[in-house]
């Protein structure tokens, strides 16, 4: 019995890449496809999915939200005691990617995860609303919950506690960093004869670019 989903295709025709349209850095040029899918007013542009790996080698994934990106890398925050947390611990080597549809555009990133300065982890948890920071304190990100009920109990208790002044930021949270060595931009085109453009980190620092087949 056939799928109803085997006849969901598009074919892709609103843009095309080319070697000299890249950007000589490939965190450059990601910023830039970043900009243009928030110029688009894309759900969710910064929205991507990391992928870990446990002490098994089984690999999971997950979205989580991009912060900042810089020279070094993306920038992300979270549980360190949440399941993705317990797995960069034991394995920081980690994989992203983000996928907008309205541009017909995907970009795979591989590299290896650090965790961020203190000062940086406070400086973007004091700027987030105080309900997402008592949140923070709250939820035992990834482990057994019997209900809402046993969630809504300790955010009110953490709401008392840090009632009249600043929410500190929980000793369990803060960020990460992937830093690349391999990017991929990927546009779609017609008769998925997609242009796929890879940066590759070599020994010296410099970044090899290279076309791959679709």
């Amino acid at each position: 019995m056939q799928s109803k989903f085997s006849n969901i295709r598009n074919d892709y025709k609103r843009h095309s890449l080319r070697r000299d349209n890249l950007e000589c850095l490939p965190l450059l040029q990601l910023k830039k496809w970043l900009d243009e899918a928030v110029d688009v007013e894309h759900t969710e542009p910064t929205a991507m999915t990391l992928a870990t790996v446990d002490a098994t080698g089984q690999p999971s994934q997950r979205v989580v939200l991009l912060k900042d990106i810089s020279e070094k890398g993306l920038s992300f925050f979270t549980n360190y005691s949440s399941r993705k947390g317990l797995h960069i611990a034991n394995n920081p080597k980690a994989s992203v990617n983000f996928f907008w549809a309205m541009l017909e555009r995907q970009v795979r990133l591989d590299g290896v995860l650090k965790k961020l300065p203190a000062e940086e982890s406070d400086a973007y948890f004091s700027s987030r609303p105080r309900e997402s920071q008592i949140g923070a304190w709250a939820s035992p990100q990834s482990e057994r919950v019997n209900d809402t009920g046993f969630l809504n109990k300790r955010y009110q208790e953490f709401e008392e506690k840090f009632d009249g002044r600043e929410v500190p930021r929980p000793p369990h949270w803060g960020g990460y960093i992937l830093i690349p060595h391999r990017i991929e931009f990927w546009q779609g085109r017609p008769g998925r004869m997609h242009d796929r453009f890879v940066y590759q980190l070599e020994k010296g620092g410099d970044w090899d670019i290279f076309r791959l087949a679709p």
